[in-house]
């Protein structure tokens, strides 16, 4: 493989949601899934710079890294529940101390929701150049998000769990923009752009 990865389980997906993702603690036991909307949407040069994105991430291990995320973000937000509950029944306290506690228990979450949320942005981006560097295609990769983002508004998840959705190349859930420090994922238009310049940087333009 240009990935220079064990060769991982591919599984398709029986939905009309064109996505893909990539699950699995490490390279040895990956497991890389494709939809039948992808499948029928994308080119053969555009889906082979999916799944190198998607091999980029096996290969950062972006599954472990995100789930340690999500779970470091929700012991914080349990923790600060949990705090200031214990805090409100355990004894009296002065009108100061209520409002300052009031603040960490509502702002200690969010700061770990936000975190955590950059963190997948970010490993987008880097799986992104890494996942277009192993097949010297930046714009295949930039052609195929371009088409996903269009085929996800088209063709949304319309039932899961939308914390799942950072496990996909793009959000099967958004229904329309959202401010970009709460998305998952950064703006196509975003990662396009980087890709273009990518493209430009390296030469690989084809």
């Amino acid at each position: 493989l240009k990935a220079d990865l064990p060769m991982p389980r591919i599984a398709i997906v029986p939905s009309q949601n064109p996505n893909a993702f990539a699950t699995g603690r490490n390279k040895n036991n990956a497991v890389v899934a494709a939809t039948e909307g992808i499948l029928s949407l994308l080119t053969d040069d555009e889906l082979e710079g999916v799944l190198a994105h998607e091999m980029a991430h096996v290969r950062n291990r972006d599954i472990l890294v995100m789930s340690a995320a999500a779970t470091i973000a929700g012991a914080i937000s349990f923790a600060a529940r949990m705090f200031w509950w214990n805090s409100m029944f355990g004894g009296r306290r002065g009108n100061e101390n209520a409002i300052l506690l009031l603040v960490v228990a509502i702002t200690a979450p969010l700061a770990a929701l936000l975190l955590q949320l950059a963190i997948s942005r970010n490993r987008e981006f880097k799986a992104d150049r890494e996942g277009s560097l192993m097949i010297q295609r930046p714009l295949s990769l930039a052609r195929a998000l371009e088409k996903l983002e269009e085929g996800n508004r088209r063709r949304p998840i319309e039932r899961g769990n939308p914390a799942t959705s950072t496990l996909f190349i793009v959000n099967p859930f958004r229904g329309g923009s959202f401010v970009t420090l709460f998305m998952t994922h950064p703006p196509v238009r975003v990662r396009v752009k980087r890709l273009h310049d990518l493209a430009e940087q390296t030469g690989y333009i084809a």
